[in-house]
């Protein structure tokens, strides 16, 4: 599977390896329409968990950028309260990689 930055194949591989199901951006939540209805602003989660019924976003972006990303997360939560996401933040990240051994260029799987 192709991902959009080498973080999403590291979790996906950490997902893996503790048996647990997950979806690849299986769905855009509309955030922001024009004026004949089409979606204007949209935001995919990277990962769907089904049989926990919420989704992760993975961002390595440095804290001091994620400004963005945190207020389409609030503007999700305001139009979909029902949708559960969960943000894996840059230092969360980094703590799985050394939690467990590997380089942020080396997946757990390689």
């Amino acid at each position: 599977m192709r991902f959009a930055h080498p973080s999403e194949g590291h979790v996906a591989d950490l997902l893996d390896f503790y048996g647990v199901r997950w979806e690849y951006e299986p769905v855009e939540f509309v955030l922001a329409w024009n004026d004949d209805g089409s979606p204007r602003r949209a935001f995919r989660p990277d990962f769907y968990l089904p049989d926990h019924g919420w989704f992760i976003e993975v961002t390595t972006l440095n804290q001091k950028l994620i400004t963005r990303k945190h207020a389409k997360l609030r503007h999700l939560r305001a139009l979909y309260p029902e949708v559960e996401v969960r943000l894996l933040a840059q230092r969360d990240y980094r703590a799985l990689l050394t939690k467990y051994g590997f380089t942020e260029t080396a997946s757990p799987a390689a």
